[in-house]
């Protein structure tokens, strides 16, 4: 059904406090499902199905899609707008609160030690972007790749090379190669947004440019040092680790770091060096 019949026939009016912008687009809609390249043997978790239209195209292509919807209202109308779907399942819940990979072996009546692949696809609500992709990133099992729309000033941020990351960019390159797909203007969606999004793809790598038991240190480092942005790196990290500014100062020479560089002009190498260079120093890094 068009998504603009859904919203007529069920009365629909968009809550904003929850972020719904319905999006309309058959362009958007090919563009999501483009960069999402989906299969009969794939997974799909869908986070905020909405009213079920991105839902129902997934479900055509996937051979499962697990839908994650936090508005109890529209748990109704995705009943009944995908009722000819047996491959979907519904789940009503806060993404950022549920576990990924629970949630999928829940409604895929799976087993605890199944093997277990997916792809993430969503039409994000802009508030919990940033959230959302670092749940997602640090789940149990990762999914091989993401699709989702975000603001398109965030996604240009996120695609950032090395040299000009900003925190949000560093927490998804260390997982993954993300890449714009496509723009999509605020006219794609019901009600229009103040800004245009973008359709961004991440593919995961098989590990992480960190290992698993070092991504926690690594991410206080690096929250650190982007605590206060405009400060000198030495600076920003004095003030919020306790290593002191001897230590600081010398982890710095060890990873071969000038003092006064500002986070945002550091590669990911760098930051994974200036961590294991602060550990060496025998202060724990909080977590």
């Amino acid at each position: 059904m068009d998504p603009l019949q859904i919203l007529k026939r069920y009365n629909i009016r968009p809550s904003k406090g929850l972020g719904q912008n319905f999006l309309i687009s058959e362009r958007a809609f090919g563009c999501i499902l483009e960069a999402a390249e989906l299969s009969p043997a794939d997974t799909v978790l869908e986070v905020g199905p909405g009213i079920g239209s991105l839902t129902a195209r997934l479900a055509a292509d996937a051979g499962q899609v697990v839908a994650v919807e936090l508005d109890r209202k529209m748990l109704a109308v995705l009943e009944e707008t995908l009722a000819d779907r047996a491959n979907v399942h519904l789940v009503q819940g806060d993404f950022l609160e549920i576990d990924p990979v629970t949630t999928l072996r829940g409604a895929l009546s799976l087993a605890n030690d199944a093997p277990l692949s997916y792809k993430l696809v969503a039409n994000l609500p802009y508030y919990i972007t940033s959230a959302a992709l670092r749940h997602a990133l640090t789940a149990v099992v990762r999914p091989e790749r993401l699709v989702v729309m975000v603001q398109s000033d965030v996604a240009q941020r996120i695609v950032a090379a090395d040299g000009k990351m900003s925190l949000l960019a560093v927490s998804v390159h260390v997982f993954g190669d993300p890449e714009i797909v496509c723009t999509v203007p605020a006219g794609a969606f019901v009600p229009p947004p103040k800004v245009d999004s973008a359709v961004l793809r991440v593919i995961l790598h098989e590990e992480p440019r960190v290992s698993d038991e070092a991504l926690d240190a690594f991410f206080a480092v690096v929250r650190a040092g982007f605590q206060e942005k405009r400060k000198q790196l030495h600076n920003s990290l004095t003030r919020n680790l306790p290593h002191g500014r001897e230590a600081v100062a010398a982890a710095l020479r060890a990873a071969g770091i000038e003092p006064s560089r500002r986070a945002e002009t550091l590669s990911i190498d760098e930051w994974r060096c200036l961590t294991e260079a602060l550990g060496a120093h025998g202060t724990p890094i909080p977590q």
